[in-house]
């Protein structure tokens, strides 16, 4: 059995190592923030310190083993409960909090690799994930911002209009469309553009020019 300050040091480390990360989903608001990286991380070191040292009281006995990889297996993939709750569905097409909950399971990884008395991975663990959470989102943006996509939803109740309109963005306005789809809901066509080569400017300047329009019934458009 470990002393009781290497528990403490564990159980210390291991909480410093959640506050890390969870610190930089907190000053983003979101619901799993500081105390939670670091209940995680804590609860997850615990419990391997917990199979490693807690049955040593019966492992004399005849035909007695332990596995203590058992319940770090039980811990990474028990985690999943606690990352879905993180996880909101915005609307069709639109999740977020799957960095979260990718970060959650990371913190449960490092809250047991600290338990397991593997200080220097458990560090480095907690540096890597900072540098992929805080010191790539720039890059992230960057990229995200070069190969963003802009859908165009608009709404007609006359067939012949929708369809005006289909050689009009294809055509008149020569933008690149991606896909473009024209569907039938009830009374109304809805035409659905999908573009790449545009920036917000050009496709509010083309949203406001549509729905000036008075066979328009309505135009939405999202990023």
């Amino acid at each position: 059995m470990i002393s009781w300050q290497e528990i403490l040091l564990r159980l210390g480390l291991a909480a410093f190592f959640g506050a890390v990360i969870g610190f930089e989903r907190e000053r983003k608001n979101w619901a799993a923030g500081l105390r939670t990286h670091m209940m995680v991380c804590l609860g997850a070191c615990l419990i391997i310190i917990v199979s490693a040292y807690g049955f040593a009281d019966v492992l004399n006995n005849k035909n007695v083993t332990l596995d203590p990889s058992r319940i770090a297996a039980q811990v990474i993939s028990g985690i999943g409960f606690i990352g879905a709750g993180t996880i909101i569905f915005l609307r069709q097409g639109t999740i977020r909090g799957l960095t979260t909950a990718s970060g959650l399971w990371t913190v449960a990884a490092i809250g047991l690799a600290t338990g397991g008395g593997m200080y220097m991975a458990a560090l480095l663990t907690t540096i890597l994930a900072v540098i992929i959470l805080w010191l790539l989102q720039p890059l992230e943006r960057l990229l995200s911002e070069k190969y963003k996509q802009y859908v165009l939803k608009i709404t007609t109740p006359d067939k012949s209009k929708s369809l005006k309109v289909l050689n009009d963005i294809i055509t008149v306005n020569g933008l690149e469309v991606l896909e473009i789809s024209l569907t039938k809901a009830e009374e109304d066509f809805i035409i659905s553009c999908t573009f790449k080569q545009i920036n917000k400017q050009q496709l509010a300047s083309l949203a406001n020019e549509l729905q000036s329009d008075e066979q328009i019934k309505e135009v939405f458009w999202k990023v």
